[in-house]
């Protein structure tokens, strides 16, 4: 048991690294054109993508697009 929960934590710390390294990649590119479309870096986004991985990373952005409608 001590073994499988060392392996989820050092997979939900991955995804949640690796997933708010992405966001910053892509804050920083879409920076200059639309800053309205930028997701903040915060808790809520970290437990997002350490949990969901890429696709919660998308699903972020996708609350965004439609915060903006």
């Amino acid at each position: 048991m001590d073994q499988k929960f060392l392996q989820l934590t050092v997979n939900f710390l991955v995804r949640a690294i690796l997933g708010l390294g992405l966001i910053f990649l892509i804050n920083g590119c879409i920076a200059d054109s639309t800053s309205s479309w930028i997701v903040g870096l915060n808790l809520f986004t970290f437990l997002t993508a350490g949990v969901l991985g890429v696709p919660g990373v998308c699903v972020l952005y996708g609350i965004q697009f439609f915060h903006l409608l």
